[in-house]
């Protein structure tokens, strides 16, 4: 081999271990199971006690879902919504004008508790926000039961995330996280920023099939909508009406139900409502803008497709920022001391 020839591999040699390197600078990828060896209870442990906080608070379901979901769409699902400010002239995400109605902080502090007990310092704030908002939406068709019964999670959780460092509540802006307001357009530019593509945007759209929104978020539906109509013309009008009964002007805090009749239970009802016109956000209704969204929607209205195409899309969602380099929190409002 000529001495040249020599040079050649030894510099394309090096590269490739550059760029090796390099991919796995930012850590391992998310697998199945993770602590299965370093923890071996936790996965079951952060499950007992999703099911002890579900069975005292129903709704924590809804709050644990969306909290992952604002999580994973600022900087990567890794916990920097669960920080709390370190000073009082920058603030963090949970303290941005859009997350003030966020909750589940205190749910997610006595799991890690209890985790650390266990195993200090190997699970990470990001895995346990993950799997208990999965645990939380899978157990709740059994909250009428005594004791916890076998289950099947709706979605597999995979593992591995670490905790990042920083949380600024100047990057909770419409770039990162979707406005109630949003239309078709400015939520799929939004999704795929994320990686997530439209058939992602519908599925995740049905989470609102459980919990409840503030009048501030939907009432403009409702009142001077347009020069020409008070009333946004794409909302069933029976429904607008009730609407109006339960947020009469000017009041912006009362909650109603995104799907009535069904908010505490996860099911598919909430695309049969939205073919109905009574998605509650201007957001909800957006989907039936788009003709392919439309067709998905109709899909989703059957359980089993609706029940298949979220969990493909949390898991895909679960990995936005993944491998992201950063630290195994001690507590979940603070950054480790250096």
């Amino acid at each position: 081999m000529t001495s040249r020839n020599s040079r050649f591999i030894l510099m394309v040699s090096l590269l490739v271990f550059s760029v090796v390197r390099v991919c796995n600078a930012e850590g391992p990828a998310l697998v199945q199971n993770q602590y299965e060896t370093s923890c071996p209870k936790a996965e079951e442990l952060v499950r007992n006690i999703t099911w002890r906080q579900l069975k005292a608070r129903p709704v924590l379901a809804a709050k644990l879902l969306r909290l992952h979901f604002h999580d994973c769409f600022i900087r990567g699902c890794d916990g920097s919504i669960l920080l709390d400010a370190v000073d009082n002239v920058t603030k963090a995400e949970k303290d941005a004008l859009a997350h003030t109605t966020l909750q589940g902080y205190d749910e997610i502090d006595e799991i890690k508790t209890e985790i650390e007990k266990l195993c200090p310092a190997v699970v990470s704030c990001a895995d346990i926000l993950a799997l208990a908002a999965r645990d939380s939406v899978s157990f709740l068709p059994y909250l009428d039961y005594d004791s916890i019964p076998p289950f099947k999670p709706l979605w597999p959780v995979l593992t591995g995330r670490k905790d990042g460092n920083i949380s600024l509540a100047s990057e909770v802006t419409g770039d990162n996280i979707p406005s109630s307001f949003s239309n078709f357009t400015t939520l799929h530019n939004l999704f795929a920023s994320k990686g997530l593509d439209d058939d992602d945007l519908v599925a995740l759209s049905g989470a609102h099939t459980i919990g409840v929104a503030r009048c501030a978020t939907f009432s403009n539906r409702l009142y001077n909508f347009t020069e020409n109509s008070d009333v946004d013309p794409s909302l069933n009008a029976t429904y607008a009406e009730f609407l109006k009964v339960q947020c009469p002007p000017n009041n912006r805090a009362t909650t109603v139900e995104f799907d009535p009749n069904s908010s505490s239970t996860f099911d598919s009802n909430y695309f049969n409502i939205l073919l109905q016109n009574k998605g509650l956000l201007q957001s909800d209704a957006a989907l039936l803008t788009d003709k392919n969204a439309e067709k998905k929607v109709e899909k989703l209205q059957k359980s089993k497709d609706f029940f298949k195409a979220f969990a493909d899309s949390m898991k895909k969602m679960g990995n936005i920022g993944a491998g992201n380099a950063g630290e195994i929190r001690k507590q979940c409002r603070l950054v480790n001391p250096q």
